[in-house]
């Protein structure tokens, strides 16, 4: 019989309910969250706040499905998920974004499936002054 632990996307940890985290969190296994983090969230799987978690953080991970409370910025390799319990205060960015009918969302979202968008922000598609510089050269 293999060890559960063998490797990181076999994984799971839970952050339980009455757990309290204040600091840089970085994680390579899937994470519940059920207590209270704040400060950063780096995560290289899917990362999960439940119901009863809550999370003044930016995160950033592969997959983030959000059942309770995020105040901060989220970004995604694929997908973020904005259940209907989940109250959200922050900006979204991913290549693909639900948010399901009675959650709380504030905040801007991008949808951008390339990676040098997602590191380029400001792409000439976005920054009037830039467009308008390439198109008077091109003249």
């Amino acid at each position: 019989m293999s060890d559960p632990y063998d490797s990181a996307n076999e994984r799971t940890s839970v952050l339980g309910p009455t757990l309290r985290f204040k600091g840089e969190l970085h994680a390579d296994e899937e994470l519940l969250i059920k207590g209270k983090i704040e400060g950063s969230i780096t995560h290289t799987q899917r990362l999960t706040v439940c119901a009863e978690g809550v999370v003044k953080a930016n995160i950033k991970a592969q997959m983030i499905a959000v059942e309770g409370t995020v105040d901060g910025d989220m970004q995604a390799e694929k997908s973020v998920q904005v259940k209907e319990s989940a109250r959200v205060n922050g900006n979204i960015r991913a290549p693909s974004v639900s948010i399901v009918e009675g959650a709380q969302f504030n905040g801007n979202i991008v949808m951008d499936g390339s990676k040098a968008a997602a590191s380029n922000p400001r792409s000439a598609a976005h920054d009037p002054t830039r467009a308008s510089k390439a198109a008077s050269n091109a003249t």
